[in-house]
């Protein structure tokens, strides 16, 4: 018999769908003990919708919880890196939605922490599981996919000004960036996953579709360490919601379905170079199992993880990938040079990103 893990899930925005997705389909290896947030109404809507026992306002109160193995973090990402360090102090395993925190030196610091923990950390990037996804990486780890070429990467969203009525939202010392912290971070994070780690970044952001503080439109050129080119593009005024990602490999081309949100779940467009390729992925792929997407499989597999079945499905290191882009970004287009990976702590920007004035 498996064992049911308890959780707590703070912040009931973003948590509902934790809990619907990836709890309520996990219920023989979780269990959510006690929902956190400070909004009464939400806090117990969604108590008696998922039948959860406790109903918490305060934090702290979830850290002196003996009963409580998990604390899964979902609040407003200026709250992330003080929750985080709790938790972990407090011996809880952690799980928390991007961004992780707010810098590269609180990335280092959480890593830091982590090392001297009990309790083992979790990011969330949920747009890494799926059936699509799922068999690029496959066909790459099996060497078949061969020399990476080239990648795009194309964030193409929409948000008017009904998103940016939440008040943390579009301003920099509570979302710490904008789309490209809030909304592109995640098919970033799918072309490093696939294609490994950067090695040089070239960047331009800028405000263009709302009145707010942050970003709204990206642009970027790419060097990966493996010698291979990419263009990142991203924009919140688009007519239509797409996220497309397009990676040419020696022997393979391979291109996501185009959900907005869910670019890794539907089966991907996988075009050999020629027949003897096909035939290798044929048989590679010929007893594929079924991989639910997002937070159902990701949530599975942390369970295995804390079980010793598997490693983590996402870790600090690649928050601080993700973190990494984020900061050579708007280092690069502040000041037009070109960024190089790994960024440490003598660059200008390792402990704040955020504009002069915002800090």
């Amino acid at each position: 018999m498996n064992r049911i893990y308890t959780v707590a899930v703070v912040g009931g925005g973003i948590g509902r769908a934790h809990i619907m997705d990836g709890y309520e389909t996990n219920k023989d290896r979780f269990r959510v003990l006690a929902i956190c947030d400070l909004d009464s109404g939400r806090r117990n809507g969604l108590a008696d919708e998922f039948g959860i026992e406790r109903r918490v306002e305060r934090f702290d109160d979830l850290l002196a919880m003996d009963d409580l193995d998990i604390i899964d973090i979902c609040t407003p990402p200026m709250l992330h890196h003080p929750m985080v360090i709790a938790a972990l102090r407090a011996g809880k395993h952690v799980i928390c939605e991007k961004p992780l925190v707010g810098s590269l030196a609180q990335v280092d610091e959480v890593i830091a922490e982590e090392k001297r923990s009990t309790g083992r950390l979790m990011p969330v990037f949920q747009y890494r599981f799926g059936n699509g996804i799922g068999q690029a990486k496959a066909i790459i780890d099996a060497g078949i996919a061969g020399k990476p070429f080239v990648g795009t990467v194309e964030t193409l969203w929409r948000r008017e000004a009904d998103y940016y009525a939440v008040p943390w939202r579009g301003k920099w010392r509570t979302e710490l960036g904008g789309v490209l912290m809030t909304h592109a971070i995640h098919p970033h994070d799918i072309f490093t996953y696939l294609m490994g780690e950067p090695k040089s970044l070239f960047g331009r952001v800028t405000t263009r579709v709302n009145p707010i503080e942050v970003e709204d439109c990206i642009s970027a050129s790419v060097e990966m360490a493996s010698g291979a080119l990419a263009s990142f593009t991203a924009t919140l005024g688009s007519a239509d919601e797409i996220s497309r990602i397009r990676i040419a490999f020696e022997n393979v081309t391979f291109e996501s379905d185009h959900a907005p949100y869910n670019p890794g779940g539907a089966l991907w467009k996988i075009l050999p170079r020629n027949e003897a390729t096909r035939l290798r992925i044929d048989d590679l792929l010929k007893d594929w199992q079924d991989t639910p997407p997002r937070f159902e499989t990701q949530m599975r597999l942390f369970w295995d993880a804390l079980e010793g079945l598997g490693p983590l499905p996402v870790t600090s290191a690649d928050s601080r990938r993700a973190l990494e882009i984020v900061t050579a970004f708007y280092h690069s287009s502040e000041t037009h040079e070109d960024v190089r990976f790994p960024i440490g702590p003598e660059h200008p920007k390792y402990r704040s990103w955020l504009p002069e004035g915002f800090r």
